[in-house]
């Protein structure tokens, strides 16, 4: 590993997914760098400085440190190179930390970062979906109808959507995806760079079925699929649309309205409200 010279400061450092060899050498030239290393856990980031063959202070910083825990860490970062690792992937994805890089920058310390593995990228580009869009929106609740109210609230927007999920809990997660966003071609990705990685793809309803009497072991991403292209309205339901909205409000307005519903153009849908009122 070649020696680093660092500024004092907060450095947020991506280590491996699974595989400890993806760690690049500048993740691993700046770790042996560190003053002090801000861990998840300490007993699964010493696996990773015994691959490297480093021995360094570590300090948890996860979910559940306090406050003072966080001023304690911004009262080194002036002179000391402190490094903050989560036990997988890059840090702060579904991860603590934000909130001390939010506080380092207001107070203008040095912010710096190593990039490197991401399980929702590699996710994503193994899925064949499609990755011009996508939302990575973390872990999917527990709950039934908080997991209901998830998939409800990016029912219509048009991107590929990637989660994280626990084995147990993926067959009913892909039942309530394909419930609320309809039967979309989905990837399930798991235990990704490590021995046993597989991905596998489908709609959701083919996969709730492969899963449902076996669920997977290993830490696992979900990638769905964005809706496809809607059907083009019927006259019928247009003309249905726009003598609902004229009962409640004016001809402008009615077509507004009904033309933000259907995705059409708002003058020729104002043409057929003027058509209907002559009715």
């Amino acid at each position: 590993m070649a020696n680093l010279e660092l500024h004092a400061g907060l450095y947020i450092v991506a280590t491996p997914i699974g595989n400890l060899s993806d760690i690049s050498p500048r993740a691993a030239a700046t770790i042996e760098a560190a003053d002090l290393l801000l861990v998840e856990d300490s007993r699964v980031t010493g696996k990773l400085l015994g691959h490297l063959g480093l021995k360094k202070p570590m300090r948890p910083y996860h979910d559940h440190s306090k406050d003072s825990d966080r001023e304690a860490i911004l009262s080194q970062l002036s002179d000391k190179v402190v490094v903050l690792v989560s036990d997988a992937g890059t840090p702060l994805i579904s991860d603590p930390g934000y909130k001390l890089v939010h506080e380092a920058r207001a107070r203008g310390l040095h912010v710096g970062a190593v990039p490197g593995p991401s399980a929702p990228t590699m996710a994503l580009t193994l899925s064949g979906l499609p990755t011009d869009r996508f939302l990575f929106a973390g872990f999917i609740p527990n709950k039934d109808k908080a997991r209901a109210d998830l998939f409800e609230e990016f029912r219509g927007l048009r991107a590929t959507l990637v989660f994280f999920e626990t084995g147990p809990r993926l067959a009913k997660s892909l039942a309530a995806a394909a419930e609320v966003l309809g039967n979309r071609p989905a990837a399930v990705a798991r235990e990704l760079t490590k021995m046993f990685e597989e991905v596998a793809t489908g709609t959701l309803t083919e996969l709730t079925e492969r899963y449902a009497e076996t669920p997977p072991k290993g830490e696992i991403v979900l990638v769905i699929g964005p809706p496809g292209e809607a059907d083009a309205p019927s006259e019928e339901d247009v003309d249905a649309a726009i003598d609902a909205a004229l009962a409640e409000m004016s001809a402008s307005r009615a077509a507004k309205d009904v033309a933000a519903r259907f995705g059409l153009k708002k003058n020729d849908v104002y043409a057929r409200v003027q058509e209907r009122m002559k009715r």
